[in-house]
């Protein structure tokens, strides 16, 4: 059978074009150390690293979002334990001055202690973050959680102008994690408070006194109302700390195995590319050599 000459070039030209884009493409991928270099590469590759990129993508979210969490809610618990650590030092003084035998000044001195804790109890509940939003008003962050009126009478200075609704993250697909930690009843109790810091400092005070007892009996209790309240979300934090760590275990090892899987579709195996680099090379250079053999032949060579 003849072949004619256009026809032979026309072969062979394909034969080492096709082979020469092969030798580029494993040495791009040599190169880049990616086994698909476009889509088309492997189509069915390329929607599952598609698939698997936006997961990865909202896993590093997710974890970003667990990250700030955590620390916002380990800052709040530190804040709330030291206001229970105030509380707890306001409940020693209290018992101590409900002992009759405290002369006025003994009871003007703890009113004295008892005003240096009110404060620091109040300064702590409108705690701001780096931010400047407060921590313990609920989703009002721009407003203090409790506000101080100096020109109103005792029981009735402090209020809150917060709100107590919750501040949810998103630590997870469909998983949320409340963000804040609100201290609605805390004026509540300073105004108590007030009530008693205001009989401690009357000049020839006694605790003896009916009206002072049962003031100061009403304030203790709701100290210990409050205290427990504090303490209830110190427990709540802590228990959502330990959930957050697991979330973020899970997520990480979940993370891990998007990067595997992502090795196995995307990344290049050298020890095969190498091998049929020096196939494709070595088909190319044969290829060429025939090329320029038969093409220097002509019918005069057999004459």
């Amino acid at each position: 059978m003849r072949i004619a000459s256009t026809q032979y070039h026309t072969t062979m030209n394909t034969s080492l074009q096709m082979a020469s884009f092969k030798v580029e493409q494993l040495m791009q991928q040599m190169a880049t150390g990616e086994r698909l270099l476009v889509p088309s590469d492997d189509p069915i590759a390329s929607v599952r690293l598609g698939r698997l990129a936006r997961e990865q993508a909202a896993l590093d979210q997710y974890r970003d979002n667990i990250g700030a969490l955590g620390g916002r809610l380990r800052h709040s618990e530190v804040l709330l334990d030291s206001m229970s650590r105030d509380m707890l030092q306001m409940r020693d003084l209290q018992i101590w001055a409900a002992d009759g035998t405290n002369t006025s000044e003994d009871v003007r001195a703890m009113a004295t202690q008892l005003i240096s804790l009110r404060d620091s109890i109040f300064a702590t509940a409108n705690t701001r973050d780096q931010e400047g939003r407060y921590l313990f008003s609920g989703t009002a962050s721009n407003t203090a959680s409790i506000t101080l009126d100096p020109a109103a009478a005792p029981g009735a200075r402090y209020s809150f102008t917060g709100n107590t609704d919750l501040q949810q993250v998103v630590v997870g697909n469909g998983i949320t994690q409340a963000a804040n930690v609100p201290l609605d009843e805390m004026a509540a109790f300073l105004n108590q408070l007030d009530l008693t810091i205001q009989d401690f400092q009357t000049p020839g005070v006694t605790v003896n006194d009916p009206a002072v007892r049962a003031r100061l009996k009403a304030t203790t209790d709701l100290l210990d109302t409050t205290f427990n309240s504090v303490s209830s979300r110190i427990a709540r934090i802590g228990g959502a700390l330990t959930t957050l760590d697991s979330q973020d275990t899970s997520l990480a090892n979940v993370s891990l195995s998007n990067d595997h899987a992502v090795l196995a579709l995307g990344k290049l195996d050298y020890a095969e590319a190498a091998v049929h680099l020096t196939g494709y090379t070595t088909a190319l250079q044969a290829t060429q050599k025939a090329y320029a053999k038969v093409s220097a032949l002509s019918l005069f060579n057999v004459l």
